[in-house]
């Protein structure tokens, strides 16, 4: 075991970057202000859970599947598409199956792809290859715990933001979002149709 404070430092800097739970918190309320319900300790353990896990097997499962990593966040970027688009033209795509499962807008899309999503698993892949894993684990752990505080005190936030600076954000962060799934989709279709023309 070799903890490094400069590798957990720099580890934790780059997945609070991918993660951005502060950048998504118009996304949450905007769940919050469709009657969905999110479960902070839930939506914490599910993400840490799978982020640990990734970290680990995530490569194995993915070639099981005969999967590459691009072709995971080609699919990852569609989802953060289709979500971009429900916050800025107020529509709905996603079907609302919070009646049948308690836990659906805790999972999908909060734990899934937002918290837990292409960015980050990316991200975990390549940091595997530089740091160790118990500076990568320990840098999870802060995100994770600062994911808690912020969906713990969504309440707090959306009461100082209004109704008017949560619709503003949303629309925002809407284009935010839709920005960063283009990005995630332009460059892992360019790496994946480059390794299909090489195969």
């Amino acid at each position: 075991m070799q903890i490094n404070i400069i590798e957990i430092v720099s580890s934790f800097l780059v997945l609070f970057a991918i993660i951005d739970v502060t950048g998504a918190v118009p996304i949450f309320l905007s769940l919050r202000s469709q009657g969905k319900s999110i479960h902070s300790e839930k939506a914490a353990i599910y993400s840490l859970a799978i982020l640990v896990g990734f970290l680990f097997v995530g490569e194995q499962i993915l070639k099981l599947f005969q999967l590459d990593i691009s072709s995971f966040a080609v699919a990852g970027a569609v989802v953060l598409l289709i979500l971009s688009i429900e916050m800025i033209f107020g529509v709905q795509i996603f079907k609302d199956d919070s009646t049948n499962m308690e836990d659906s807008s805790t999972i999908f899309p909060v734990v899934f792809p937002l918290i837990a999503g292409p960015g980050s698993f990316t991200t975990l892949l390549a940091m595997r290859a530089e740091y160790h894993t118990v500076n990568i684990i320990i840098a999870v752990l802060v995100n994770i715990a600062i994911v808690y505080l912020v969906l713990r005190f969504l309440d707090p936030v959306k009461k100082l933001l209004g109704e008017s600076g949560s619709y503003i954000l949303r629309k925002f962060f809407g284009v935010i979002l839709m920005a960063i799934s283009v990005k995630l989709l332009t460059s892992n279709m360019s790496a994946l149709i480059a390794s299909v023309n090489a195969g």
